[in-house]
């Protein structure tokens, strides 16, 4: 049975930086692309970023492209998402995917598994 599980949101400031974590059990994880999406009650998913199994490739959004970072540990079986200089419109639930396939992906419908989330609000 494939566990995914995020960790590490919560309330900052405009300007604060945030780690997450997302731990995968129950399947060769270095074998999967995984990926960051985001969501809000007022706006669809919103893709974040993604990286291959390797960890050799990665492709952000435009939105948080030069802040934030992914990346992962294939010894720790966790992906991490390093977010730098925060904005208010970066606050959503950020979800954790396990992608279908080595390779990475921007599209929802490329990932298999999914996290519950963790809640990321940035105060003005």
């Amino acid at each position: 049975q494939v566990q995914v599980a995020e960790s590490g949101g919560g309330l900052v400031q405009t300007g604060a930086s945030l780690r997450l974590s997302c731990v995968v059990s129950g399947l060769t994880f270095s074998s999967r692309g995984m990926g960051w999406f985001r969501q809000t009650p007022a706006k669809e998913r919103e893709f974040v970023a993604t990286i291959t199994g390797s960890g050799g490739s990665t492709y952000y959004s435009d939105s948080v492209k030069g802040r934030f970072t992914i990346s992962r540990d294939n010894a720790k079986n966790t992906m991490y998402l390093q977010m730098n200089s925060l904005k208010p419109e970066d606050t959503a639930v950020y979800e954790c995917g396990v992608s279908n396939t080595f390779g990475w992906s921007a599209i929802y419908d490329g990932y298999r598994y999914w996290g519950q989330g963790t809640q990321v609000t940035v105060s003005s």
